[in-house]
């Protein structure tokens, strides 16, 4: 009996993760990895730490944990499989199982026979549909190439304004890999906010932080045309009118599935674009499996088909695709809740779920929310603030979502709720669980075991909470309600809103309601720098007979509008 034959289209990540399992699965198969690109396995999502100067040789994208670099001959030697790269596949033909291709370097031309076929094509940056994107200047962020000319600029120093369209994670990341090189950036966003994984509320906080690192940030408005002379980039116009001189630009408004083999050979392309697949990857042809960027999943709290084009999804995926090619069907790819995270300076932003925005469009109609701010452990050990948002279904408790932003640590927050909503669990199992306690790492009550006290608390009706937005919002419509600040003397001479407020400490209370107005119906909105002491203000007061008392969740620290100081 012959060898079995695996070919594998594609050698970013998905692909070489789906021939190594292949391999490991079985010894004698012949693998096959066809690589349009000069490189193997490329780490993607370093891109922006090599541009930044985090590090400074680029082999390190390509290489092992051990410092092996990633290509044909390494593939060879330690695993047994053929990798080609510059050689791209020009079709496939289901009937016969074979493939087209084209060696890039010497144009010669062949087929390959299979009888397992693995598609990881990937995605393809998109680009405005505007005039100037084939101007020297102009580039994405995609491919290693992109990297090696950005860290060139970068090194060169001799580019002083840069433009970001797309204010998302590739956009956000390459902000500070290029501002940290002292040149001026400028993210353009069309849409009304950063990160759009996250609520505004939050993805206004990271905006904020984004300005405070000297860059600026453009949202609601897009890209009307790049500008230019003989060939180079000289500036982008936006969609109000408004010029901005720049020598760079980087496109980073998203990516689109790479199909084009697939839907030329008539695998079924799916209603949002990616490769039709089931839970074992599997395409509508029985012997062709996919993976990575180019496919559709399923999201596990919506059931719906969603693009998820993740490093670590792609990896996920490519194992599956590789074992079901060569033992049948035999394991599972559940899908994703949309889990990500990132980097901005010395902030992070992550989310994992559905957001509150999400939730609602999705039609989750009865659902509640809580903001929550505190330090991701004690100040004596340095601790630093976080700010996040839960999201609950209120009949049920079932978590729906989490977001985390903040100079702590966010990463540590977004998994364990991950974790939560991927087994689905309800706010009352978090409320006591169990996690690892020291004071180098966290609180003796966790960020996020304190996140879940205050939706119990709010499910239950002991708090009545109100988001910053809503409190500006009331301010804005010319509503006065009694805004109670509950800090000290001197937090509030640091830092105050600068909203009408009255300050009463926390300690002072009880003995100054007579300075509250007397007519208990009348509104009053608690807080302090987290709202800890606004919680424990506002019990006092419904103590004490008033009847419309709320807490302005997250306190000061999660306020994302100007303060007085």
């Amino acid at each position: 009996m012959s060898a079995k034959r695996i070919v594998v289209i594609g050698g970013s990540a998905a692909g070489p993760k789906a021939a190594a399992k292949a391999r490991r699965m079985d010894e004698h198969a012949e693998v096959i990895v066809l690589q349009k690109d000069p490189d193997l396995s490329m780490a993607s999502c370093g891109f922006p730490y090599y541009v930044g100067g985090c590090f400074d040789d680029r082999n390190m994208l390509l290489s092992t944990p051990t410092g092996v670099i990633r290509n044909p001959q390494y593939y060879l030697n330690a695993k047994a499989i053929d990798a080609r790269t510059n050689t791209e596949v020009t079709a496939i033909d289901r009937e016969n199982r074979t493939v087209s291709f084209k060696d890039l370097l010497t144009g010669n031309s062949g087929k390959l026979d299979y009888d397992r076929l693995i598609i990881a094509t990937g995605s393809i940056p998109k680009m405005p549909p505007v005039s100037g994107t084939d101007l020297k200047g102009v580039t994405a962020l995609k491919s290693i190439q992109d990297a090696d000319y950005l860290r060139r600029v970068r090194d060169d120093g001799k580019i002083q304004k840069a433009v970001i369209i797309g204010g998302g994670l590739i956009g956000i990341e390459t902000c500070e890999a290029l501002r940290l090189a002292g040149i001026e950036i400028t993210v353009i966003e069309m849409l009304p906010q950063l990160l759009t994984f996250l609520d505004w509320d939050l993805a206004k906080l990271v905006e904020n932080h984004v300005r405070s690192k000297s860059a600026d940030v453009i949202t609601g408005n897009g890209i009307a045309a790049f500008l230019g002379e003989n060939g180079v980039l000289t500036g982008v116009k936006l969609a109000n009118g408004t010029e901005l001189p720049c020598e760079l630009a980087i496109v980073a408004i998203g990516v689109t599935p790479n199909v084009k083999l697939a839907r030329e050979s008539g695998i079924r392309i799916g209603a949002v674009g990616g490769i039709e697949v089931n839970e074992f990857m599997q395409t509508s042809d029985p012997a062709i499996y996919a993976a990575g960027d180019c496919v559709e999943v399923v999201n596990r709290i919506t059931g719906k088909k969603v693009l998820a084009p993740y490093g670590d999804l792609a990896n996920l995926q490519g194992r599956v695709a590789g074992e079901n090619a060569v033992a049948g069907n035999t394991v599972t790819f559940p899908g994703t809740i949309q889990t990500g995270i990132c980097k901005i300076f010395d902030y992070s932003a992550g989310s994992t779920g559905l957001s509150e925005s999400a939730a609602r469009s999705l039609g989750y109609g009865d659902i509640v929310t809580v903001i929550n701010a505190s330090p991701d452990k004690p100040g004596y050990m340095n601790g630093q603030l976080l700010v996040s948002k839960l999201v609950a279904d209120r009949k049920t408790g079932k978590i729906l979502g989490a977001q985390c932003v903040g100079p702590g640590n966010v990463n540590r927050q977004i998994a364990q709720w991950a974790l939560a909503v991927q087994g689905g669990l309800t706010v009352d199992d978090m409320v006591n669980a169990d996690l690892p306690y020291a004071p180098p790492f966290s609180l003796a009550i966790d960020h996020g075991i304190a996140g879940a006290h205050i939706m119990q608390n709010k499910i239950k009706g002991r708090l009545k909470g109100i988001t910053p937005r809503e409190v500006k919002a009331k301010l804005d419509s010319g509503e006065k309600p009694f805004i109670l600040d509950v800090r000290g003397p001197d937090e509030y001479e640091q830092v105050r809103l600068g909203i009408g407020e009255t300050l009463i400490p926390i300690g002072a209370l009880r003995k100054r309601l007579g300075e509250l107005p007397q007519d208990k119906d009348q509104e009053i909105i608690c807080y302090c720098k987290i709202s800890l002491r606004g919680y424990e203000a506002a019990l006092i007061l419904e103590a004490n007979g008033w009847k419309k008392v709320t807490v302005m969740e997250g306190g000061i620290s999660a306020w994302p509008y100007p303060r007085e100081k």
